[in-house]
């Protein structure tokens, strides 16, 4: 049952992170603002290199390296989540790793990372993202919620 739960959160992050760029390609133009909040705006971009654009030098027009790179990473991060045994710590790496699986699909099928969520804030933006990234965002805050919950509590 624990694996099947596993395969669950997988699927259903990557699921959730394709459909939503499916819709980012299908509704937006490349780099043109549609507001929906203050601070949000959705904003359609392409990411070659790493989170936030790191690398993107480097592995411009390189997509097969970015994923090998990203699938190695990814199939260690499905193994510990077979292997631990804390559910949030098992939540948080099948989190990771569906967010990261959709981040391999959009490499393999456009050559980048569709990116489509703006954040804001006056002159300030934080780098374009998508919902693979915040499903790596959570899983990662799952798995450092364990270490507190791990930590030894100190006698009176």
């Amino acid at each position: 049952m624990k694996n099947l739960w596993i395969l669950l959160v997988i699927a259903a992050a990557a699921l959730v992170d394709q459909l939503s760029k499916a819709l980012a390609l299908a509704q937006l133009s490349l780099g043109t603002a549609v507001p929906v909040l203050p601070g949000f705006n959705l904003r359609l971009g392409f990411n070659e290199g790493a989170s936030f654009g790191l690398l993107s030098g480097v592995m411009a027009g390189r997509p097969l390296a970015m994923v090998a790179l990203t699938g190695v990473l990814t199939l260690v991060l499905a193994v510990m989540a077979f292997r631990t045994s804390d559910s949030l710590e098992r939540a948080g790496f099948a989190l990771i790793v569906g967010g990261a699986l959709g981040n391999i699909i959009d490499r393999l099928r456009h050559g980048a990372v569709t990116d489509f969520v703006d954040l804001y804030w006056q002159d300030w933006r934080w780098p374009t993202f998508n919902l693979a990234d915040v499903a790596i965002f959570l899983g990662a805050l799952c798995i450092f919620a364990t270490v507190f919950q791990k930590r030894p509590r100190p006698s009176a």
